[in-house]
């Protein structure tokens, strides 16, 4: 059961990055300013350039290092929130 747990929070801390990252864009991620200019600092894609088939792209690319990243903000997440009590 704890994979599950594991695999849980990380789903929570996907949906919690993607809600604050793209806000303003929520339902287009691709189009949200933060999103397109973090995309642009992590490939070189010019960010003026990139679309909803660069995102889709880049997510199964390096879904690895995406999930890598999404378990280590969840966990900063969880501190921050442990701190605050």
């Amino acid at each position: 059961m704890p994979i599950l747990g594991g695999v849980f929070k990380a789903l929570v801390s996907a949906v919690r990055f993607w809600w604050v990252a793209s806000a303003g864009n929520r339902l287009r991620p691709w189009r949200s300013e933060y999103l397109r200019w973090r995309v642009e600092t992590f490939t070189g894609k010019p960010a003026k350039t990139l679309r909803l088939r660069d995102f889709i792209e880049l997510a199964f690319s390096e879904r690895r290092q995406m999930g890598r990243f999404l378990l280590w903000s969840g966990e900063l997440n969880e501190q921050a929130s442990e701190k605050k009590t």
